[in-house]
């Protein structure tokens, strides 16, 4: 295993997934992935094998679209829905329908009880910032950026890419490296010299393919990672982020 170390003589910018890394709303995706899936798979699926909120959730939805995470995850069992429209009722038997049902029951949780951000992962932006590294988030919901604001860690981000703007963007979804790739762009520094820290799968494919200098992965998503950490109070930060040159 490598040394858990973020070295800022060579790193000049992290790029964080903020679903479950930042903020701790993996744990409510979840819990409404599975209350719409088990849901849909009842009567389709025989015998019946409802959703896993830790082995399904990573595999499958983690980091992804929410379009494509329907996919994904019905393809897993051997079934599939028609696609539908974006305005299909919520919980409609089609892949719109459930990704809508699935993101009411998330933001009506959200509206409920709020959005807590990590300790760890604040201690840790505070001291990267504090050397001079530049920081950003990405996220494949279309609410990232209120979900961050609800946490009140936005200010520690000098971008934030969400699924949002990759809508706008026509930025395809991890495992394409398409959202680091703009925040790095947003920060103006080469993914040669940026690292990425992920919670999915998906997303620390998305970090290799994508050419960054480091992967840090929180476990158990730590397949093809650089690191792999328990949480963000792990890695070491040494140095200060040196200027680029030409």
């Amino acid at each position: 295993m490598n040394e858990l170390v973020i070295d800022l003589s060579a790193i000049g910018a992290v790029v964080f997934d903020t679903d479950g890394t930042v903020t701790d709303t993996a744990r409510g995706h979840a819990a409404a992935w599975k209350h719409v899936f088990d849901g849909f798979l009842r009567g389709r699926s025989a015998p019946f094998e409802p959703f896993d909120v830790r082995e399904d959730y990573l595999r499958y939805v983690d980091g992804r679209p929410r379009l494509d995470g329907v996919r994904a995850f019905l393809a897993s069992r051997g079934l599939t829905a028609p696609e539908g429209a974006p305005d299909d009722e919520p919980g409609a038997p089609t892949v719109h329908g459930l990704g809508r049902a699935k993101e009411q029951l998330f933001m009506e949780q959200v509206r409920l009880h709020g959005v807590a951000a990590f300790p760890a992962a604040v201690a840790l932006l505070h001291e990267l910032r504090n050397r001079g590294a530049r920081t950003a988030g990405v996220s494949a919901s279309l609410h990232g950026r209120t979900l961050v604001a609800a946490a009140g860690v936005l200010h520690l981000f000098d971008t934030l890419v969400d699924g949002g703007d990759a809508a706008l963007m026509n930025l395809p979804g991890k495992p394409d490296p398409a959202l680091p790739l703009e925040a790095a762009r947003r920060l103006g520094v080469p993914p040669g010299r940026t690292a990425v820290v992920e919670s999915a799968p998906a997303g620390v494919e998305a970090g290799r393919k994508g050419g960054f200098a480091l992967v840090i992965a929180l476990a158990p998503a730590g397949e093809g990672a650089d690191l792999v950490v328990k949480d963000l109070g792990e890695p070491v930060v040494r140095g200060r982020v040196l200027p680029l040159t030409s």
